[in-house]
């Protein structure tokens, strides 16, 4: 059920309206003046508006701009009985959905409701899309990611990604695409560790009638559905050596035979590739080709694991909290600083995926507006805290009070990006003063 706000100073017209549309199935607000409207839609949800022009005060075009500033996705559909043929182009070009004059046509009014509703939908669906798409965090390795990105996108490079599972290779892989002269073109993702070891040729490169039990009729592989675009072999590790040798010359030459075909296709294809596994280890181990390798490899891009960039987290939670809300039509929830805290304290062993999953569940069963520590329970006990940790490895008080300090003020500095002037700020501390803990506890950054 959608809920439509009736936005008109005619008592008659809004409830004339209101009974149409409640026979529809809709939810019906109203409101007799557009203060009253705007009021509204700061406080409900609303799918979209009807909106009448001629109202006291401000008329409907000066509420459509003020919509429009806090609402640009809402669907607005004027409504007048003296408007002009400028009027309803000047709604047009502000953002109105529509423009229907009065007297109102019950059909006509549907339809368009329909279609406006139809839109909004869309919208909302490429919004969550690429919201699921974007590679989110401002680590300097992450910035180092988008910047290779930007750089590799516009060639035909091809290129490796590597990293641990839920790193986000997909999401790095169809970046590339979108930033590439192909983008236009069609994206073909193969799941190379879903697909059978004796079916992975067929997959790829498709087969012709009767080449195999089973194969009733001549099929497209992958690398035919990928022309002129780019095609994404996630989990590469995981191919087959026969399938490799092929993929080695498709690459080589631009062209292969389907199974149980004789008749070279010529394809125009652009070949990213993923994998989690250490495929140096996996050529010593003869489970792939080193010469495929080095085809691959042409511009590597590692993802590092969520451990390593911890300060993306706070931006990763609060990213994924408005997505869950927004996809179940939840008023927006936030996080406490506490519990924010306690899940930057956590082992993420599923990476960034692990990490959303587990944000759907808080803000799913958390009972109130704002995820507190409390509700991290939901999480399951099976992670060691740190302070657990602390606990167990500290003989003593005064011991496990310093263990416990030099825990948080690594953890402050991570968060920070060990800038010790925004580090001694968080914990309001002069720089002198955390100079000489750093040296205390002899805490340096990773890597220097």
């Amino acid at each position: 059920m959608s809920t439509i706000l009736i936005i008109d100073d005619e008592q008659s017209v809004r409830d004339s309206i209101s009974m149409i549309l409640r026979y529809a199935k809709h939810a019906i607000l109203t409101a007799n003046d557009a203060a009253a409207g705007l009021t509204t839609l700061a406080t409900d949800q609303v799918d979209a508006v009807l909106l009448d022009i001629k109202m006291p005060d401000m008329d409907g075009i000066e509420a459509l701009r003020e919509i429009k500033k806090t609402a640009p996705d809402l669907p607005v559909i004027m409504i007048s009985g003296h408007g002009t043929f400028e009027t309803a182009v000047e709604a047009t070009r502000i953002g109105a959905f529509d423009y229907l004059p009065k007297p109102l046509d019950r059909d006509k009014l549907l339809i368009t409701l329909r279609n406006a509703l139809s839109h909004r939908r869309l919208a909302d669906e490429v919004k969550e899309v690429r919201s699921k798409e974007q590679i989110l965090g401002n680590s300097p390795p992450i910035k180092a990611i988008l910047a290779t990105i930007q750089r590799v996108g516009p060639t035909d490079a091809r290129v490796l990604i590597t990293g641990e599972s839920g790193t986000g290779k997909e999401l790095v892989a169809k970046a590339i695409h979108r930033a590439s002269k192909r983008a236009n073109h069609a994206f073909v993702e193969v799941n190379c560790a879903a697909i059978p070891g004796e079916l992975i040729e067929s997959e790829l490169f498709g087969h012709e009638r009767g080449s195999f039990t089973g194969a009733t009729a001549q099929r497209i592989g992958k690398f035919e559905q990928a022309d002129g675009g780019t095609i994404f072999l996630d989990e590469i590790g995981d191919m087959s050596l026969s399938a490799q040798a092929k993929v080695l010359r498709a690459l080589e030459e631009g062209k292969f035979e389907r199974v149980g075909g004789n008749k070279l296709i010529e394809v125009d294809v652009r070949v990213l590739a993923a994998t989690n596994k250490n495929l140096q280890e996996e050529i010593a181990n003869n489970h792939f080709r080193d010469d495929l390798f080095h085809r691959l490899n042409v511009i590597p891009v590692v993802l590092p694991p969520l451990r390593e960039r911890m300060e993306d987290l706070p931006v990763l939670v609060q990213s994924f909290i408005e997505e869950t809300c927004r996809r179940n039509g939840f008023a927006g929830k936030k996080i406490s600083p506490q519990a924010l805290a306690e899940l930057s304290s956590m082992e993420w062993k599923g990476n960034v995926r692990e990490l959303r999953n587990a944000i759907e569940r808080l803000v799913i069963l958390s009972p109130g507006a704002t995820i507190e520590t409390t509700d991290l329970a939901t999480l399951g006990g099976s992670r060691r805290s740190p302070v657990d940790e602390i606990i167990a490895s500290s003989s003593t008080f005064a011991d496990f009070k310093d263990r416990a300090e030099a825990a948080f003020i690594k953890h402050q500095l991570d968060l920070h990006n060990w800038n010790i002037s925004k580090t001694a700020e968080a914990l309001e501390m002069e720089r002198s003063h955390l100079y000489t803990k750093l040296k205390k506890y002899g805490l340096e950054k990773k890597g220097d």
